[in-house]
């Protein structure tokens, strides 16, 4: 991730996992230095209660205008909604890296993660999970990154969860 970011230079990161189950689009808010994983990533490694990053803040929060995001992709008729973890599996590690980069070596970048649910041919393994398809889910990537290029500042509403 650094060395790209070192390459490319950009102005706005935008890192994207899968997170099945979920109904819609989540736009995560905070990662947290915690790896915690309840099962094997796909090299079998399960790291529990250990640091993303040895001495660094216990948590970052995206400097994404995700309720912006949010409020474009509603009006888009996406289903999405904010998310305020993004759990403590490989998700998270990936979000927590790059927000530590945004805030130590690359501070004139944005940054922030997305989860996406399940694909439609997904649920076969999953059934009754939720699922978006393909194409539901690039248009939604697509009307974020618009807005987060056309917002410097966040916009300011409820859109907290009560769970």
């Amino acid at each position: 991730l650094e060395a790209l970011i070192r390459k490319h230079r950009p102005v706005l990161v935008l890192a994207l996992g899968q997170a099945g189950g979920r109904d819609g689009i989540s736009l995560e808010r905070v990662a947290i230095n915690l790896i915690d994983a309840r099962i094997p990533d796909n090299a079998g490694d399960q790291p529990v209660d250990i640091a993303v990053v040895d001495n660094a803040p216990n948590a970052y929060f995206s400097t994404l205008p995700i309720k912006a995001m949010l409020s474009r992709m509603i009006d888009a008729g996406v289903t999405a909604s904010i998310s305020h973890t993004a759990g403590t599996f490989v998700c998270n590690q990936v979000f927590y890296a790059l927000a530590h980069l945004t805030a130590t070596k690359h501070s004139s970048m944005r940054s922030g993660f997305i989860h996406v649910p399940f694909l439609p041919e997904q649920t076969a393994r999953h059934p009754g999970a939720p699922s978006m398809s393909l194409e539901s889910m690039v248009e939604a990537i697509r009307v974020c990154v618009a807005a987060a290029v056309a917002s410097a500042d966040d916009v300011h509403y409820a859109a907290g969860d009560t769970h």
